[in-house]
Protein backbone atom coordinates (compact mmCIF):
# COMPACT_ATOMS: atom_id res chain seq x y z
CA UNK A 1 0.00 0.00 0.00
CA UNK A 2 1.25 3.51 -0.55
CA UNK A 3 1.36 5.86 2.34
CA UNK A 4 0.40 9.30 2.40
CA UNK A 5 0.55 11.81 4.49
CA UNK A 6 -0.36 15.63 3.81
CA UNK A 7 0.43 18.04 6.48
CA UNK A 8 -0.77 21.57 6.35
CA UNK A 9 -2.41 24.99 8.29
CA UNK A 10 -5.48 25.79 7.36
CA UNK A 11 -7.36 29.17 8.79
CA UNK A 12 -10.50 29.89 6.76
CA UNK A 13 -11.11 25.91 5.36
CA UNK A 14 -9.68 26.91 1.66
CA UNK A 15 -6.33 25.04 2.55
CA UNK A 16 -8.07 22.32 3.73
CA UNK A 17 -10.32 22.16 0.70
CA UNK A 18 -7.12 22.08 -1.28
CA UNK A 19 -5.80 19.17 1.06
CA UNK A 20 -9.33 17.31 0.68
CA UNK A 21 -8.77 17.14 -3.17
CA UNK A 22 -5.13 16.23 -2.94
CA UNK A 23 -6.41 12.95 -0.92
CA UNK A 24 -8.77 12.27 -3.37
CA UNK A 25 -6.57 12.61 -6.32
CA UNK A 26 -4.37 10.00 -4.16
CA UNK A 27 -6.80 7.45 -3.65
CA UNK A 28 -8.23 7.33 -6.95
CA UNK A 29 -4.17 5.97 -7.76
CA UNK A 30 -4.32 3.75 -4.75
CA UNK A 31 -2.65 5.28 -1.71
CA UNK A 32 -4.16 5.13 2.24
CA UNK A 33 -4.02 8.79 3.34
CA UNK A 34 -2.94 10.85 6.74
CA UNK A 35 -3.93 14.46 6.76
CA UNK A 36 -3.06 16.00 9.09
CA UNK A 37 -4.46 19.55 9.64
CA UNK A 38 -2.50 22.08 12.41
CA UNK A 39 -4.31 23.14 14.96
CA UNK A 40 -3.02 26.09 17.27
CA UNK A 41 -3.52 23.60 20.24
CA UNK A 42 -0.48 21.46 18.78
CA UNK A 43 1.59 24.39 19.29
CA UNK A 44 2.85 25.29 22.78
CA UNK A 45 4.66 27.68 23.40
CA UNK A 46 5.72 28.92 20.30
CA UNK A 47 6.81 25.14 19.37
CA UNK A 48 5.08 22.49 17.68
CA UNK A 49 4.61 19.24 19.55
CA UNK A 50 3.27 16.06 18.51
CA UNK A 51 5.35 13.25 18.83
CA UNK A 52 3.03 11.03 17.48
CA UNK A 53 2.50 12.46 14.11
CA UNK A 54 6.36 12.67 13.83
CA UNK A 55 6.31 8.79 14.94
CA UNK A 56 3.53 8.20 11.97
CA UNK A 57 5.66 10.24 9.10
CA UNK A 58 8.58 8.09 9.54
CA UNK A 59 6.22 5.34 7.92
CA UNK A 60 4.85 7.25 5.19
CA UNK A 61 6.32 6.63 1.64
CA UNK A 62 5.42 10.29 0.37
CA UNK A 63 4.44 13.88 2.64
CA UNK A 64 2.56 16.76 1.05
CA UNK A 65 3.26 19.71 2.78
CA UNK A 66 0.54 22.71 2.73
CA UNK A 67 -0.48 26.45 4.02
CA UNK A 68 -1.73 29.24 3.11
CA UNK A 69 0.55 32.13 1.91
CA UNK A 70 0.94 35.06 4.65
CA UNK A 71 3.58 37.90 4.07
CA UNK A 72 4.90 35.67 0.84
CA UNK A 73 5.17 32.83 3.03
CA UNK A 74 4.01 29.64 4.66
CA UNK A 75 1.58 30.69 8.31
CA UNK A 76 3.28 30.24 11.56
CA UNK A 77 1.87 27.58 12.30
CA UNK A 78 3.16 25.28 9.59
CA UNK A 79 6.55 27.22 10.01
CA UNK A 80 6.06 25.95 13.86
CA UNK A 81 5.84 22.24 12.30
CA UNK A 82 8.55 22.88 9.96
CA UNK A 83 10.76 24.09 12.82
CA UNK A 84 9.94 21.14 14.65
CA UNK A 85 10.89 18.59 12.50
CA UNK A 86 14.47 19.17 12.95
CA UNK A 87 15.25 16.30 15.63
CA UNK A 88 13.51 13.94 12.39
CA UNK A 89 16.25 15.79 9.85
CA UNK A 90 19.18 15.03 12.38
CA UNK A 91 18.07 11.15 12.06
CA UNK A 92 17.47 11.71 8.33
CA UNK A 93 13.70 10.44 9.24
CA UNK A 94 12.32 11.25 5.68
CA UNK A 95 15.09 10.58 3.26
CA UNK A 96 14.13 9.47 -0.31
CA UNK A 97 10.36 9.80 0.45
CA UNK A 98 8.75 11.91 -1.71
CA UNK A 99 7.59 15.27 -1.17
CA UNK A 100 5.50 18.44 -2.62
CA UNK A 101 3.68 20.93 -1.66
CA UNK A 102 0.48 23.18 -2.35
CA UNK A 103 -0.39 26.94 -1.07
CA UNK A 104 -3.06 29.21 -1.41
CA UNK A 105 -3.57 33.22 -1.62
CA UNK A 106 -5.69 36.06 -2.03
CA UNK A 107 -3.52 37.92 -5.43
CA UNK A 108 -1.69 36.39 -8.53
CA UNK A 109 0.99 38.76 -7.09
CA UNK A 110 1.09 37.77 -3.34
CA UNK A 111 4.43 35.69 -4.01
CA UNK A 112 2.34 32.66 -3.33
CA UNK A 113 4.87 30.78 -5.69
CA UNK A 114 7.55 31.36 -2.43
CA UNK A 115 5.50 29.69 -0.06
CA UNK A 116 6.18 26.16 -2.12
CA UNK A 117 9.90 27.13 -2.90
CA UNK A 118 9.65 27.13 1.12
CA UNK A 119 8.66 23.42 1.24
CA UNK A 120 11.08 22.62 -1.40
CA UNK A 121 13.58 24.12 0.63
CA UNK A 122 12.43 21.97 3.68
CA UNK A 123 12.04 18.93 2.18
CA UNK A 124 15.74 19.12 0.05
CA UNK A 125 16.97 19.71 3.90
CA UNK A 126 15.34 16.30 4.75
CA UNK A 127 16.85 14.85 2.08
CA UNK A 128 13.80 14.05 0.33
CA UNK A 129 12.86 13.82 -3.48
CA UNK A 130 10.14 16.76 -4.71
CA UNK A 131 7.73 16.06 -7.17
CA UNK A 132 6.46 19.06 -9.31
CA UNK A 133 3.46 19.16 -11.56
CA UNK A 134 3.60 17.62 -14.56
CA UNK A 135 1.47 19.51 -16.74
CA UNK A 136 2.22 23.49 -17.40
CA UNK A 137 -0.49 23.93 -20.24
CA UNK A 138 -2.50 25.91 -17.80
CA UNK A 139 -1.73 29.23 -19.18
CA UNK A 140 -3.27 28.00 -22.69
CA UNK A 141 -5.83 25.67 -21.94
CA UNK A 142 -7.72 27.31 -18.63
CA UNK A 143 -8.69 24.05 -18.22
CA UNK A 144 -5.97 22.60 -15.79
CA UNK A 145 -2.91 24.31 -13.85
CA UNK A 146 -4.69 27.92 -14.31
CA UNK A 147 -1.54 29.59 -12.78
CA UNK A 148 0.93 27.66 -14.40
CA UNK A 149 2.67 26.62 -11.71
CA UNK A 150 5.89 23.95 -12.56
CA UNK A 151 6.67 23.25 -8.39
CA UNK A 152 3.43 22.58 -7.02
CA UNK A 153 -0.23 22.92 -6.83
CA UNK A 154 -1.00 27.05 -6.10
CA UNK A 155 -4.40 28.37 -6.15
CA UNK A 156 -6.48 31.74 -5.91
CA UNK A 157 -9.03 31.92 -3.06
CA UNK A 158 -12.59 32.91 -4.30
CA UNK A 159 -14.28 35.85 -3.25
CA UNK A 160 -16.90 33.06 -1.83
CA UNK A 161 -13.68 31.49 0.40
CA UNK A 162 -14.36 28.43 -2.14
CA UNK A 163 -11.79 26.57 -4.52
CA UNK A 164 -11.87 28.01 -8.31
CA UNK A 165 -13.14 24.19 -9.76
CA UNK A 166 -9.48 24.25 -11.95
CA UNK A 167 -7.87 24.58 -8.89
CA UNK A 168 -9.17 21.64 -7.44
CA UNK A 169 -8.37 19.64 -10.49
CA UNK A 170 -4.91 20.57 -10.24
CA UNK A 171 -4.58 19.53 -6.56
CA UNK A 172 -6.18 16.58 -7.30
CA UNK A 173 -3.51 16.10 -9.87
CA UNK A 174 -0.85 17.15 -7.63
CA UNK A 175 -2.15 13.74 -5.37
CA UNK A 176 -2.62 11.19 -8.20
CA UNK A 177 0.98 12.89 -9.21
CA UNK A 178 2.28 11.29 -6.32
CA UNK A 179 0.71 8.50 -5.69
CA UNK A 180 1.84 7.53 -9.67
CA UNK A 181 5.50 7.73 -8.59
CA UNK A 182 5.33 5.36 -5.62
CA UNK A 183 6.08 1.90 -6.29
Amino acid sequence: MKNIAIVYFSQTGTTDMMAQAIASGAENKGARILAYRIQGKDIQEGRFRDAELFASLLNMDAIIFGSPTYMGGPAAQFKAFADASSETWSKQGWHNKLAAGFTIGGSPCGEVQSTVEYFNILATQHSMLWVGMDAPDGSTTRNFNRLNASIGAIALSEDNNALHPVDVKTAMRLGERVAELLP
